[in-house]
């Protein structure tokens, strides 16, 4: 079994140890709480760091209050905890700030262990909580690129992509079949992991809501959902009319120019003229040939919308 440590876990550790580090340097009480927050703040991504610290900072603040004033009132024993966190957690649920909970529980426990609030315990747990947090947001400024494994992705899933275009235009020329359909469950699969890894690029700047890979993992998603549409539509094709050997010329093109340099609006142009050839053709003259000219108008409406969710994004087929 091969032993990885993922960058994420480097981070964690170093920022602990440096953490505690530091505000043992301060000479702060409790310094160890300092690497507990650094662990809880060093998220996968910058903008969950960020929210995360933000949360806990907020948290931490009301929970200084709070224990004040409950302490202080009431005194300091097991009962004044339990009012203590019967308003807190509500208040920080109100607040969207829940995710600091834990880690006020602990500012909290600090301040019911020393039995008093003063000036220097107040110093104390925000030099706490700010050697924390700051040391994992430093730790988050920097992600690794995950351009390299995305464009991974986007290559496998052009080549599959290929691939089931290719097979659905030699069904329709030659109206049979030895492919087993594996690429239909492969694309699924490196489609939500590409989504996934796109979000997380998108979550690591802070000027961006959407970026190229997301939207165009997210437009391949849209055309991969036509496609699982228009298989069943394409084995339902029974009798060889001649129209079908003419989509499927377009589908064997269209499979083959799945590269950088083409555009949607050129096949939307071809499908549309395909059309008006099919317009000028004579009428069927059997059931048969009508439902087979039925489905193959069927596929392509549905092959419009596969293009037309293509134009949308100024990348390959």
């Amino acid at each position: 079994m091969k032993f990885r440590i993922g960058y994420r876990t480097l981070k964690t550790a170093v920022g602990t140890g440096l953490a505690i580090f530091i505000a043992q340097l301060l000479s702060l009480d409790n310094f160890v709480s300092a690497g507990i927050l650094t662990i809880l703040c060093v998220k996968s991504s910058t903008r969950q760091s960020v929210q995360s610290a933000w949360s806990r900072l907020v948290a931490c603040m009301i929970a200084m209050g709070f224990s004040f004033i409950f302490f202080e009132l009431i005194g300091y024993n097991p009962a004044s905890i339990g009012l203590l966190l019967l308003f807190f957690i509500p208040t920080t649920v109100l607040l969207k700030v829940s995710e600091g909970i834990v880690t006020s529980s602990v500012i909290i426990l600090h301040i019911y262990s020393f039995g008093e609030v003063t000036w220097r315990i107040i110093l104390n747990e925000t030099g706490i909580i700010l050697t924390g947090i700051g040391v994992a947001l430093i730790a988050n400024l920097y992600m690794p690129s995950l351009d390299r494994q995305l464009k991974t992705y986007q290559r496998q899933i052009e080549d599959n992509f290929k691939k089931i275009l290719g097979e659905m235009a030699s069904y329709l020329q030659k109206n049979e079949s030895q492919w087993l359909g594996q690429e239909i469950t492969e694309t699924a699969n490196i489609l939500a992991k590409a989504k996934s890894l796109s979000f997380r690029d998108v979550e690591n700047h802070f000027r961006r809501t959407e970026n190229y890979y997301y939207h165009y993992f997210k437009t391949r998603e849209k055309q991969f959902e036509i496609m699982e549409r228009i298989l069943p539509v394409v084995t339902s094709i029974e009798p060889m009319v001649e129209q079908r050997h003419m989509i499927g010329a377009f589908m064997e093109e269209l499979s083959l120019s799945i590269h950088p340099g083409n555009t949607a609006k050129l096949f939307l142009l071809k499908l549309e003229s395909l059309a008006k050839e099919f317009q000028k053709m004579p009428l069927p003259q059997t059931r048969e040939e009508f439902e087979a000219r039925a489905q193959l108008y069927r596929f392509m409406k549905e092959m419009e919308q596969y293009l037309i969710a293509k134009e949308s994004l100024k990348v390959d087929i």
